[in-house]
């Protein structure tokens, strides 16, 4: 997953946490903040019938002893003051029922204050009815919930905006300096702009190290290339020499046997010195790639050159390709020596009397073709090292095996961009499958 996406959804998720949050508490919320308002509200309405009994006098509202009573309409709110005892005193807001006269109980918020007037002592209740706080509370948390909802919104554009300015560094540090990367040919440096000091240390630690595995990896192949061409010199002059000692008339049989394997270590040799040579030029792209050929001629050319060795171990050979298969912009020595060096392979790590299978099939904009064959097979923990050069492994029990085989079909696969998966399964048999890109292959 990638940064910015775990950035993201990190925000989104906190956000979610602080909506339910919010859900959970912003009813308790409102109902609090309304009863305080419908509570100062409340006083504010005491005050104010105090200040006309103070002004007007308490016959304002109380005559002949009787006591006051003022309801709504609908009985959202009322008002009473009543004489009470005069050693009775009261002075709070709480909620409260009242039963009227048609029998209906309802709940309210009242203010009870008592006050003194001319020696009296009296009771005033004012009373708001608790539907009417219900009421305006819900629409509160509605207003509440989209604000929240608004401002939830605009913080998570917002992190999103920021997000994609602040590591847009970084994706172009991935882009230019990993991925836009075609190793060993590395591009010349160029910085990145940013005024994250991180971002700057990453940068310049990245392309430190690529100049550093870039330089050693030009002189390895610059190693491998030259002592390739130098080791060629002595073997030629030592096989010469060889040579011209068989023709000698007084050398004995004993002396022509150590000949011989001195000449068969020389032909060694000279055959690991000409693969990494071999490989050392494809690294270096010293190849063109102006090539046409047709998959199956060219396979079938494998299989001429390689056919007596399928009779010797009485190997069963099956190849289906399309025949409107032309691979193009290759070069047809390199394809040769990857089918050979592949199916070389099957055929020496094959059981006797086994077989070997080759598949062409067109998988969406990509071409597959894969060898499988019915041999030893490979350790599940070695097949990620194969093509490790002169790394052999227990199954190569042959004398003329050096591990460069499969580097070779590396070498070359990567020089026409084209992918490799094996898949092995121990005593059972191995695949090796080539994907090839659709610039490599049309259809006719």
């Amino acid at each position: 997953m990638k940064l910015r996406t775990k950035l993201t959804l990190f925000n989104a998720i906190s956000k979610l946490v602080i909506v339910v949050l919010f859900v959970l508490l912003v009813p308790v919320l409102i109902k609090n903040i309304t009863s305080n308002y419908v509570d100062s509200k409340l006083i504010k309405q005491k005050n104010k019938l105090l200040q006309i009994v103070k002004s007007k006098g308490i016959e304002t509202y109380i005559e002949n002893g009787e006591g006051y009573g003022s309801y709504l309409p609908l009985k959202d709110e009322y008002i009473s003051l009543d004489e009470v005892d005069p050693n009775f005193f009261l002075d709070t807001i709480k909620r409260g029922k009242r039963l009227f006269s048609e029998g209906d109980t309802l709940e309210y918020r009242i203010l009870s204050h008592t006050f003194k007037v001319k020696n009296k002592n009296y009771l005033l209740e004012i009373g708001k009815s608790v539907d009417t706080l219900d009421e305006t509370s819900i629409p509160l948390q509605n207003i509440a919930f989209q604000v929240l909802l608004g401002m939830i919104l605009l913080t998570i554009l917002a992190d999103q905006f920021y997000s994609n300015y602040v590591l847009k560094p970084l994706r172009l540090i991935i882009k230019t300096k990993l991925v836009g990367q075609k190793f060993p040919n590395f591009q010349s440096y160029r910085k990145v702009r940013t005024t994250t000091s991180d971002f700057e240390h990453l940068d310049l630690s990245i392309h430190t190290m690529i100049e550093t595995i870039a330089d050693k990896f030009h002189k390895e192949r610059e190693f491998i290339s030259n002592a390739s061409h130098e080791l060629m010199t002595p073997i030629s002059i030592l096989q010469s020499k060889i040579e011209n000692m068989f023709e000698e008339e007084d050398i004995n049989d004993d002396l022509k046997v150590r000949l011989l394997e001195m000449q068969k270590i020389l032909n060694r040799l000279k055959s690991i010195t000409k693969t990494l040579l071999l490989i050392s030029q494809i690294e270096n792209e010293q190849f063109l790639k102006e090539d046409k050929v047709s998959v199956s001629e060219l396979l079938q050319d494998v299989y001429d050159e390689i056919s007596i060795r399928l009779q010797d171990k009485n190997i069963d050979y099956e190849m289906s390709m399309p025949e409107s298969w032309q691979m193009i912009n290759i070069n047809k020595f390199l394809l040769f020596n990857l089918f050979f060096n592949l199916i070389n392979n099957a055929i020496k790590y094959n059981k006797e009397g086994g077989s070997i299978k080759i598949v062409g099939v067109a998988v969406h904009d990509k071409f597959l073709i894969s060898i499988t064959d019915t041999g030893i097979g490979i350790d599940a923990d070695a097949i990620p090292l194969i093509f490790n050069r002169f790394k052999k492994f227990r199954q190569s029990l042959q004398q003329d095996s050096f591990g460069l085989g499969l580097p070779i079909v590396k070498s070359i696969a990567a020089f026409h961009d084209i992918e490799i998966d094996v898949s092995s399964e121990k005593d059972i048999g191995s695949t090796f499958k080539l994907i090839f890109p659709a610039t490599l292959i049309i259809v006719n």
